[in-house]
């Protein structure tokens, strides 16, 4: 009986410790994902604007990718293959003004939050450290473009867990089918939709500049 509950007790454990691999797994391909979503939008973003305002949008747009080339090193270390970004992404606002360009910084910085949530209840120290460092710094990226916070940045807030600062979607959202979804609810409601064309991958500017001839 004693070698029984033993046996039972490492399988139990083989089980908790594949249970929490797996999670990790999913919390750094969610935050990948969302790192390649920012990193489109900013390309985007920082072609669209002009000086501080610029430098400012691509300053984000180096801290997340290098955050983007950390996540698929840390993949890729754990003996994953990490995901290739989409050739295009459909951002929320397509902006043309300084405050356009602004609101959709900061949606992207409070999707990004969210995105690292998952890692930052991991019971990997590492991981956790590396997941509340990357929220408070898109946290405080937010705060420096609109001088306003969350309680708890990253953590859903309003009626049915959707934030105040955007629209509720008018029916529970399905699983997205790629990683855009991960920035920010959709507000083609308020604004349109828009395609912008871009391989994710490419700089600033070239891709800022399909962004301006794109459908």
């Amino acid at each position: 009986m004693r070698a029984g509950a033993s046996g039972t007790g490492a399988s139990g454990a083989g089980e908790s410790g594949a249970g929490a691999a797996r999670r990790a797994e999913r919390g750094l391909e969610a935050a990948l994902a969302a790192e390649y979503a920012a990193v489109y939008a900013y390309g985007v973003i920082a072609a669209r604007t002009t000086g501080g305002l610029r430098a400012a949008t691509t300053a984000a747009y180096n801290a997340h990718r290098a955050r983007r080339d950390r996540l698929r090193s840390m993949i890729v270390a754990a003996g994953g293959t990490p995901a290739e970004p989409n050739a295009a992404y459909e951002l929320p606002v397509t902006p043309s003004t300084a405050a356009q360009a602004v609101e959709l910084a900061v949606l992207v910085e409070r999707g990004v939050t969210g995105a690292y949530l998952e890692l930052a209840a991991s019971a990997d120290t590492a991981l956790r450290t590396m997941a509340a460092l990357a929220m408070q710094e898109c946290a405080t990226r937010s705060y420096s473009l609109r001088p306003e916070i969350d309680a708890f940045p990253g953590m859903p807030s309003g009626p049915g867990g959707a934030s105040p600062s955007s629209p509720v979607p008018s029916a529970p959202p399905a699983p997205p089918p790629d990683p855009v979804a991960a920035l920010a609810p959709p507000i083609s409601r308020l604004s349109g939709k828009s395609m912008i064309s871009g391989d994710g991958e490419k700089g600033a500017g070239q891709r800022g500049a399909k962004g301006r001839t794109g459908p």
